[in-house]
């Protein structure tokens, strides 16, 4: 475990993460970040974005070239709640072939409530809860799962055509999440209704 030598205090994870992957100024940019007055970043945002620093500077120090989106698309295939063990699988042995110790990358992830700490405790910022707007802070975190949904679906599909098990000429992911309210019978896509302000229900009370 590494210290803070000016004050012999044992490194909080995020800080030896940090030192260990040479991201130097990420810390600063994690707190302005989750502070930033408008479209501010979720602690969970945070996580994703440093552990795919981390993969990315895994990459690096392995001597591989990166190619744009890759590092997304591998760190969804790590983690995805949609990715199936045998792709999560298959992305281990990608990244251990090019020379990456997966166990200790892995293992190097942060989380979190890891960012939560070292942004309280260690950086002494704090968050408003009030601060910037909820409906787009939701939106955002909506069209980040949409596009890790679609990676992982367009992986799937092309392995599966590359292999031969699967006919499909030229195609596109479409990804349509439908919000239905019993209550007054509307339906809105997930967006609209978040952008709106809600369905009908007040509307067909007033009626």
């Amino acid at each position: 475990m590494g210290t803070d030598q000016s004050t012999n205090r044992r490194l909080s994870k995020v800080e030896r993460v940090i030192e260990t992957y040479d991201l130097d100024g990420f810390g600063e940019q994690l707190a302005d970040r989750w502070t930033a007055p408008e479209d501010s970043d979720s602690l969970r945002d945070l996580a994703d974005l440093m552990n795919e620093k981390v993969l990315d500077a895994a990459l690096r120090k392995a001597g591989e070239d990166v190619l744009e989106g890759e590092v997304e698309n591998l760190y969804t295939l790590l983690t995805g709640d949609e990715t199936t063990e045998g792709m999560r699988v298959q992305a281990k042995n990608t990244l251990q072939s090019r020379g990456v110790d997966v166990d200790q990358l892995l293992s190097d992830f942060v989380s979190h409530q890891a960012v939560y700490t070292y942004l309280t405790d260690i950086r002494g910022v704090s968050k408003d809860s009030s601060s910037g707007n909820r409906i787009d802070n939701v939106i955002e975190s909506i069209q980040r799962l949409r596009g890790r949904l679609v990676a992982v679906i367009e992986q799937s599909l092309s392995s599966l055509r590359n292999t031969s098990k699967l006919r499909l000429g030229d195609f596109d992911v479409l990804v349509d999440t439908q919000v239905y309210c019993r209550d007054c019978g509307t339906q809105y896509e997930v967006i609209e209704l978040l952008r709106r302000g809600g369905c009908d229900c007040d509307e067909s009370a007033s009626n």
